[in-house]
């Protein structure tokens, strides 16, 4: 990870790990990226900006992503419930990456109306921590194909226990604390994770 967010969702499948190997309940977890029409999606956002007269607002041009319809996502994820035996971490196929410009354009069009014309397209910049291009979440050297195409399992590492650090985490927001000692608090937590400049 390379951002808070990031870094919180390696801290989430952890938990799910540890707590999978702790109780007589299962537990896995499924990572997969952006679900288009859900509520941090971009695309009601854009439509929203249309409907307003625009302009709409990218970060980058050239910036891509993955993306898959709320159904497809609904349906991959209770394909890995029959899958799951406890602990695993799924990981979807989200197949082709689309570029937030084409698809600001789209809608545009969609909505009768020209682009950079009708409603302008306006780069904002990259944001701390944001990747211009989206990394896979496919790996085939860490991870295995199920019966499903499009459903993956990460390969299992050994589960440490942190309840240790879910107290620690969870008393820090407690505290008047700086953004970058809980960064750090993070880090040391979540090893992986590098601190975004």
């Amino acid at each position: 990870p390379t951002n808070v967010m990031g870094a919180t969702k390696r801290f989430a499948e952890t938990i799910i790990q540890y707590f999978d190997s702790k109780s007589e309940t299962s537990y896995a977890a499924v990572r997969f990226g952006n679900v288009l029409g859900s509520n941090g999606s971009v695309v009601p956002l854009f439509k929203k900006q249309i409907e307003d007269g625009g302009p709409i607002t990218i970060t980058d041009k050239n910036i891509i992503r993955y993306f898959m319809t709320i159904p497809e996502a609904s349906s991959l994820i209770l394909q890995c419930g029959l899958y799951a035996k406890g602990g695993e971490i799924f990981i979807l196929d989200m197949g082709n990456p689309v570029k937030i410009y084409d698809l600001a354009v789209r809608l545009i069009k969609q909505a009768g109306l020209r682009p950079n014309e009708d409603i302008k397209i306006i780069e904002t910049g990259l944001r701390p921590g944001e990747k211009l291009y989206e990394e896979l979440l496919l790996d085939l050297s860490t991870q295995k194909r199920t019966a499903h195409s499009r459903i993956f399992v990460e390969e299992s590492e050994p589960v440490k226990p942190i309840e240790e650090e879910i107290v620690q985490i969870s008393e820090v927001f407690g505290l008047d604390k700086e953004v970058d000692e809980i960064k750090d608090l993070l880090r040391s937590i979540i090893t992986t994770y590098h601190l975004e400049k």
